[in-house]
């Protein structure tokens, strides 16, 4: 099922204008996918909670933005340590207006470098801007649940939606224990995930704030 509400659109002074997203994982069949609405002065570093937020990760592992021949990331986990590896900027000091400049246009959102979930993020429509949405993402429609954390990629991922729908597969049991959870592969909330959206902090988020929202959405608390 495809769950989906009206972009807002309009103009207001002093605002930025929006940017319609489709975010594709990439490789997923049938699709699992998102559309946005989200400020075009928004930095990587916000873009990134808002991905983490609206796919249903947890944060948990590191992630880049690949646009072009260039990288973007988190100054802090050093990823251009190694000699002759290119520089990786500072996600927090490009905005998506920077990055993005047209329809059609993309980046990679990469998440987490062992099971290598690839995003493909593409610009739908660019919108005049609007005063009130100015400094909130709003998740507009999408499809399908996020895959479990640490599965094992994309053919992990399969391997792992074959067990759990075979009572007799060998892995049926064990999967479900490692799960620790029920997982329907196709029910995706569009009206939680704005709910959970919305307390993210404008015009940059902690690390710390990203968490608690993360654990909040997902049933935990410190």
């Amino acid at each position: 099922m495809i769950l989906q509400v009206k972009p807002v659109s309009g103009r207001g002074k002093n605002a930025t204008s929006s940017y319609q997203l489709q975010v594709l994982l990439n490789g997923t069949q049938p699709p699992i996918w998102r559309r946005l609405q989200v400020p075009g002065n928004a930095n990587l570093c916000w873009l990134h909670a808002v991905l983490q937020v609206t796919m249903g990760w947890t944060n948990s592992h590191l992630h880049q933005f690949i646009s072009g021949k260039h990288m973007y990331a988190d100054p802090s986990a050093e990823l251009d340590q190694f000699e002759g590896d290119p520089p990786v900027l500072d996600e927090s000091s490009f905005t998506v207006t920077e990055l993005l400049t047209d329809i059609h246009e993309g980046l990679v959102y990469d998440y987490d470098f062992g099971d290598s979930w690839e995003h493909i993020v593409t610009v739908e429509k660019i919108l005049p801007g609007d005063a009130s949405t100015s400094e909130t993402a709003v998740c507009l429609a999408g499809s399908r649940a996020c895959p479990p954390e640490d599965c094992g990629g994309i053919g992990g991922y399969m391997e792992l939606l074959k067990a759990l729908k075979n009572k007799k597969h060998p892995e049926h049991r064990s999967m479900k224990e490692w799960l620790g959870r029920p997982f329907d592969p196709e029910f995706f909330d569009i009206a939680t995930t704005n709910d959970w959206l919305r307390k993210l902090k404008w015009p940059r988020v902690t690390e710390s704030q990203l968490r608690k929202v993360l654990m909040a959405r997902d049933g935990y608390h410190e």
